[in-house]
Order: structure tokens, then sequence, then C-alpha cells
């Protein structure tokens, strides 16, 4: 699988450094970043799987920086973990209240962040967990890259199947092109939309000896969505 970016932003050398060293050893890939002029940068670059974001930072306070991210469409769901020193509840509430999705009080063990960010990245982005999904007897599990319908297989290509993950762990919502490319593809991919279409095509083709691509809808003006009502 496409290890997870994470998005350390620590103005500690030695914090982040350390941080990270536990991050790659854990099988996360970590980008550094030492203020908030730089995690601006950094996520404006390449858009993150979890930001890992330090309470006090030059430029701005890491609550400052949930908030700027959160009224951000293209940061809007990102998953944010805040590390501070602050260990006061009116603190904790504040980060919360901001938009951060879990905070951490330093020190912590290397255990517990990596606990913490498996928990949140559950919550926030399916996409990067190994969970089994499964709807209407369609069953993909992410560790093997396999897809059953009953005890058939269901032979996908890599991008169908990223795509068909994506659509399964984001039930009856309707995606864009745009969206799609975005999240399957990668953030600040420069391809073709009428790509979308093309993979598209294929994962109803690879659906179709289990009498499953009927459940890629295309909805005329707007995108493509995943839907098994009516499914046996």
């Amino acid at each position: 699988m496409v290890r997870v970016r994470v998005l350390v932003v620590e103005d500690e050398p030695a914090i982040a450094e350390l941080i990270a060293i536990h991050l790659r050893h854990a099988g996360f890939e970590a980008v550094l970043a030492a203020s908030a002029e730089q995690a601006q940068a950094a996520l404006d670059a390449v858009l993150p799987d979890l930001v890992l974001l330090d309470w006090m930072l030059p430029g701005a306070t890491g609550v400052e920086l949930t908030r700027r991210w959160r009224q951000a469409p293209r940061s809007r769901e990102l998953p944010i973990l805040l590390l501070t020193a602050r260990a006061e509840e009116k603190d904790k509430i504040a980060g919360l209240d901001a938009g951060a999705d879990d905070y951490l009080i330093k020190p912590f063990s290397p255990g517990e962040l990596l606990a913490r960010i498996r928990a949140v990245l559950r919550r926030r982005a399916p996409m990067a967990s190994d969970t089994v999904i499964e709807m209407a007897g369609l069953r993909l599990d992410p560790s093997t890259r396999r897809v059953h319908h009953g005890t058939t297989e269901c032979r996908l290509g890599p991008t169908e199947f990223k795509l068909l993950h994506y659509l399964m762990t984001h039930p009856e919502h309707v995606h864009s092109r745009p969206q799609l490319l975005d999240r399957v593809w990668g953030d600040h991919v420069f391809i073709e939309e009428r790509t979308v279409d093309v993979h598209i095509k294929r994962l109803r083709e690879a659906l179709q000896p289990v009498d499953c691509a009927q459940w890629i809808e295309t909805v005329r003006g707007m995108g493509y969505r995943i839907t098994h009502k009516g499914a046996p």
C-alpha cells in the first residue's frame, strides 16, 4: 500500500526528528516543518494524510493553523492531532473547538502517539486503514488487495481498486471528477478529468461478472457514487 504521509509541525528539532523516526519505523512517511509558514507551504505543495501539529510555533499557533485549515475547502477534512504541553482542560477544549481531531499532551510515549494516529485515521481517513469493507456481499480487503462477492474474486487493477475502496468508504455520496482525482490519484496530480471516466468504465467491467456494475452510478452533471439500493 501507499504509505500514509504525516506532516509533523514541530519547532523543536530534537522532538521533531524523534517523532519522525518513530513514524518511519511504523511504516509512515514523515515530512517535517518547523514553523507555521513552513507548514502552510508543505500543505500547499502536497496535502498530507494527517498532521501532527504543535501548539506553539513561530508565526502562528497550532490552534490558529487548525482554524485556518478547517475553513479552507481543500484542507477541511484534513485529520489534525494537536501536540502540546498545555494540560489544562480549557486548553484542550480550545484545541478541539478549533477543529482538531485529537489532543496529545507532552511528554507522550511513541506507543500512545501511534495509537492516537491510527485512531484518527480510522475515524477521518478510512482510505489509510486496512479495515475490511463490506457492502451487500461485496467484500474489499485492503491488506490483501482483493475484492470478493461471495466466493467469486473480482479482478481489479491498482487504480480501480483504489477507486472502489474510496467509493465504498463513502457510500451514497456523489463525488465529482476533481474530488476523485484528488482523493484517489493524489493531490496535485495533473491529469485529465476524463481519466476518471475511463477507470469508472474499467471498474464497472470488473464488477460485471458478480452483477455489481450497476452499483456505480453516474449522476449527470455532478459525478459518480456507489449505491447498493435494490441489490439482492
